[in-house]
C-alpha cells in the first residue's frame, strides 16, 4: 500500500502492459466543440474574453459581446446527438491503440460525467448523458485499457474574473463552471488579461477549491477505474497534500481492484519515478534513460478540439512520430477533436486507420519492444527538442538514410522512413556488430531477404522491388540462435 508521501510514492513502477503498448488515443470533447473556433478550440472559453484575441473577435462577430453572450450559452447547444461510444472504440482498435479514453474535465470546468460536487456535466447538462462511462464500457469492450485526463487544477486561473462587463464570471450561481472569483481587481500593463504570462502572478488556489479538484477526480476513479490519468500543466499549483493524496488514493484503489494503475504528468509537476511524464509535442534527438511520453494532435494547427477549417496532419507523419518517439524510449498519446454532435471528422478516421493499417503489418517492431543501444541514424534531426518542440520547429521530412531501431528477443529490427530509389540500404550503425551475429534478415510484410552483406562502413541490404507497405519499412535482423 502507498502512504500520502513522495517517498512512498517513489516506489511506482511503471506496469509492463504500458511499456509493451507505446500508442495510445484520447479525445478532447466538449462545450468548446460547439463554436469550434481556433488557433487552439479548447481554449475558446478563456480567450472569448481578451479582447482582440481571434477567438474573442470571432465571438463577437459571431454571437455578440461575451458580456451578452457568456460561454455556458454554448452548453444546450453541445448536444452530441450523434455520439456512438461503440463506434469510437472500433476505431481506435482498428487504428492499433492499446488504451484509449478521453478529457474527463477540461479547464473550462464543465464535467464528462455524472458527477456529484459539479452540477455543470454532461449527465445534468448538455448531451444528457455519461458520455465518460458510454466510452469506458465501450473500450473495455474491446480489450483496451481505458484513460482520463484532467486538466481543472486550471480553471482556477482559466477565466479573467475582473472584467467588470461581464458579472456572470463573478455570480456566485455559475461558480462550478467559472470557478470561485478572485483577483477582482487585476489588470496587467497591457490592461487586459494574458493567461500565460500572468499566470502564475495570481492568487493560488484555496483549500476549498483543492478539495473539489480532489473530489472531482475520486468520483471518476471510483466510478470508471480507469486504467490511466493523465495531468495537464497546473498541477504545480495543488499543494503537495491533496497530490499526495490523490496518487496514493488511486494507485491503491487500483491495485485493490487487480489494476496496474499509470499516471501521466507534465513539466516537473510530480517528482520523478512517481509516473510517466509527458514531453507535450516534443521528442529527443538522443535516447533518453527514462521513459517518456508525448500527446500530440492529428490537426496541423494545434487546435486539439474541433476547429473548423483547420489542416491535419498527414498520416505518414503521424506513423513517423510514434516510430521516431518508440525507438528513444518514449510512446504516443494521440489527440482527436470530435465535433459537438459526437461524430469524428473523416480526415481523422483516414489517419487513424492509415496508422492502423501500417501497425497491422510492422506492429511487431512496436508493441513489446525496447530501444537499443542506438535509437537509430541518418541526417535528419529535430529542430527543436523537448516540450513544445513540435509547434516551434518545422515539420521533419524523413528519407531512406533516416532509420530508427527497436529490439525484441533475438531480434533488431531497423525501421527505415523512406523507400530509396535504387532498391538498396546501407546501415552503417551495424557495423559494430559482429559478420556472425547476424543469422537472417527479413523485411516485414514480405519475406526473407538473400541480398546482404557485411562490409567496413555497415551493412548492405538489396530491397525487393515492390513495397510491402507505405510510409515506413522494417527490416528484421535475427541475431544469434534463430527461434522463428
Amino acid at each position: 500500500m502507498f502512504e500520502n508521501n513522495w517517498l512512498s510514492l517513489s516506489r511506482y513502477s511503471l506496469p509492463q502492459w504500458m511499456k509493451d503498448a507505446k500508442f495510445g488515443i484520447y479525445a478532447s470533447w466538449g462545450v468548446y466543440s460547439v463554436p469550434a473556433c481556433g488557433p487552439n478550440g479548447v481554449w475558446y472559453g478563456s480567450n472569448m474574453y481578451v479582447e482582440g484575441h481571434p477567438q474573442n473577435l470571432y465571438h463577437c462577430e459571431h454571437y455578440g459581446s461575451p458580456a451578452e453572450y457568456p460561454y455556458h450559452r454554448f452548453i444546450p447547444q453541445f448536444k452530441a446527438e450523434n455520439f456512438n461510444a461503440m463506434e469510437w472504440a472500433d476505431l481506435f482498435e482498428r487504428a492499433g491503440a492499446k488504451f484509449a479514453g478521453l478529457v474527463a474535465e477540461l479547464h473550462d470546468g464543465f464535467s464528462m460525467w455524472d458527477s456529484q460536487v459539479n452540477p455543470w456535466n454532461a449527465v445534468q447538462m448538455g448531451p444528457h448523458r455519461d458520455v465518460t462511462g458510454e466510452l469506458e464500457e465501450a473500450v473495455r469492450k474491446k480489450g483496451l485499457k481505458f484513460l482520463t485526463t484532467f486538466h481543472h487544477a486550471e480553471n482556477w486561473n482559466f477565466y479573467p474574473h475582473w472584467i467588470k462587463e461581464c458579472a456572470h464570471l463573478r455570480d456566485k450561481r455559475y461558480a462550478g463552471l467559472y470557478g470561485k472569483a478572485h483577483n477582482l481587481e487585476w489588470i496587467n500593463d497591457r490592461g487586459r488579461y494574458n493567461p500565460w504570462g500572468e499566470w502564475t502572478a495570481q492568487d493560488k488556489p484555496d483549500r476549498e477549491f483543492e478539495k473539489v479538484w480532489l473530489t472531482k477526480i475520486k468520483e471518476v476513479l471510483d466510478r470508471y477505474s480507469p486504467d490511466v490519468i493523465w495531468f495537464d500543466f497546473g498541477l504545480d499549483m495543488i499543494s503537495d497534500t491533496y497530490k499526495t493524496e490523490m496518487l496514493s488514493y488511486y494507485y491503491n484503489s487500483a491495485l485493490e481492484k487487480g489494476q496496474e494503475p499509470v499516471v501521466i504528468y507534465k513539466n516537473h509537476d510530480l517528482p520523478p519515478s512517481i509516473g510517466l511524464v509527458d514531453i507535450e509535442q516534443g521528442s529527443f534527438n538522443h535516447l533518453p534513460y527514462h521513459s517518456w511520453i508525448t500527446d500530440t494532435t492529428t490537426d496541423s494547427g494545434s487546435g486539439w478540439g474541433y476547429v473548423r477549417d483547420i489542416g491535419f496532419k498527414t498520416s505518414e507523419r503521424l506513423i513517423h512520430y510514434l516510430i521516431d518517439n518508440v525507438s528513444k524510449n518514449g510512446y504516443l498519446l494521440l489527440n482527436i477533436g470530435p465535433r459537438s454532435d459526437g461524430t469524428i471528422p473523416d480526415e481523422v478516421k483516414k489517419q487513424l486507420m492509415d496508422i492502423g493499417d501500417w501497425l497491422e503489418i510492422n506492429g511487431e517492431a512496436i508493441y513489446g519492444t525496447v530501444p537499443w543501444v542506438c535509437w537509430g541514424e541518418g541526417p535528419t534531426e529535430i529542430p527543436k527538442e523537448g516540450t513544445m518542440g513540435e509547434v516551434e520547429g518545422q515539420a521533419v521530412a524523413y528519407t531512406c538514410k533516416d532509420i530508427r531501431f527497436t529490439c525484441a528477443s533475438n531480434c533488431l529490427y531497423a525501421i527505415f522512413l523512406g523507400w530509396p530509389e535504387n532498391g538498396e540500404v546501407v546501415i552503417h550503425t551495424l557495423s559494430r556488430l559482429r559478420h556472425d551475429e547476424i543469422r537472417r534478415i527479413g523485411l516485414i510484410g514480405f519475406g526473407d531477404i538473400e541480398d546482404y552483406r557485411m562490409e567496413t562502413d555497415g551493412l548492405h541490404v538489396k530491397l525487393p522491388d515492390q513495397k510491402p507497405c507505405e510510409h515506413a519499412f522494417v527490416l528484421k535482423i535475427y541475431e544469434q540462435e534463430d527461434v522463428i
